[in-house]
């Protein structure tokens, strides 16, 4: 049988879920241990971000119009 690794992270936390109604809440651990990570984007990059979103839409946007054309060529057939 194989060892786990003793390296698993188990400190690190992504979301603060110490939320009041749960039974775990502790107002004094409120905002403790939250560290803001933040690393500074450059113009070059938002811009690649910005193109790599749209991208990522062009599928959906370009199927969208095709299925109102279509659509619209139908009615257009039918109609006349």
């Amino acid at each position: 049988m194989k060892k786990k690794p003793e390296d698993l992270d188990t400190e690190t936390t992504f979301a603060d879920m110490n939320i009041e109604g749960f039974k775990w809440y502790d107002p004094s651990k409120k905002k403790k241990g939250m560290k803001k990570v933040s690393t500074p984007v450059s113009r070059k990059e938002y811009w690649a971000m910005v193109r790599g979103a749209f991208l990522a839409a062009l599928p959906f946007i370009i199927g969208a119009i095709a299925i109102f054309g279509l659509i619209y060529l139908i009615a257009f057939l039918w109609l006349s």
